[in-house]
């Protein structure tokens, strides 16, 4: 009798561990947004449209292996602008975007797999600057450069403060050069991968106001299991020093 019930119990468990697995239809397949965002995600030939094996950078490829050890199928298109493929993101069941910042104001839109990596905010300026600042508060008045649709951007219109946008984050390196702007508002590492890209070198950070960590984003409607084996694959990645292995090719 308790071999029979043991039996019957063991059965109950495996059919609730198969149950939960079913959420995800053998043939789910998630399609994942990015854009260019030097070091973590770019195209191969720096345009603005690209697809599958032709987006590098440190983030598609943590989220390349992230979804291989998940046993999740994808397609990975980079597109542009930044605000369309978010809104696209956050409206379209099956949609993820990376990376971004999980901001408070962004937490309930999405469900979070994270984080890939970090991205402090940065203020750079030409490296003749006198400027210096110990709080956000005293570059009010200057011209701020920033990347449209970026949290950076969003946080200083917050503030009060009126940034100068551009529509690539890029454009802001020969802004500052070229003393269109008198700061630039962005991440590092990304600013001042995306300075030397452009050819602008001695860039100078005047202040450091933020630290925030860059997710992947996915449609608050993704099924739950979906979310935890992707988190679960990525904490196995830092655990066993493969996300370090990815940040060393390109760092």
């Amino acid at each position: 009798m308790k071999r029979f019930a043991l039996a019957c119990l063991t059965s109950v468990c495996l059919s609730f561990a198969l149950g939960a697995h079913a959420e995800v239809p053998a043939d789910y397949s998630m399609v994942l947004l990015t854009e260019n965002f030097p070091p973590y995600n770019m195209a191969a030939d720096g345009k603005n449209f690209a697809r599958e094996d032709n987006i590098q950078g440190i983030a598609a490829d943590v989220v390349r292996e992230m979804f291989k050890r998940a046993g999740i199928s994808y397609s990975m298109t980079l597109r542009f602008p930044w605000d369309r493929i978010y809104k696209l993101a956050m409206q379209n069941p099956g949609y993820g975007v990376f990376v971004t910042a999980r901001l408070p104001e962004r937490e309930q839109s999405f469900k979070w797999v994270g984080p890939i990596g970090p991205d402090d905010w940065i203020l750079l300026a030409r490296a003749d600057s006198k400027l210096k600042f110990d709080n956000l508060a005293q570059a009010r008045r200057l011209k701020i450069g920033a990347y449209k649709g970026d949290a950076i951007a969003e946080t200083l219109t917050r503030e009060g403060m009126h940034p100068v946008i551009a529509l690539r984050d890029q454009d802001n390196a020969a802004k500052l050069k070229n003393g269109e702007i008198d700061v630039w508002a962005t991440g590092d590492p990304a600013g001042r991968y995306l300075a030397r890209q452009e050819g602008v070198n001695g860039l100078k950070t005047v202040l450091r106001f933020n630290s925030a960590e860059l997710y992947l984003a996915l449609n608050k409607d993704t099924p739950d299991e979906v979310v935890e084996r992707l988190q679960q694959a990525l904490n196995q990645m830092r655990a066993d020093g493969h996300i370090d292995d990815i940040m060393a090719r390109y760092l």
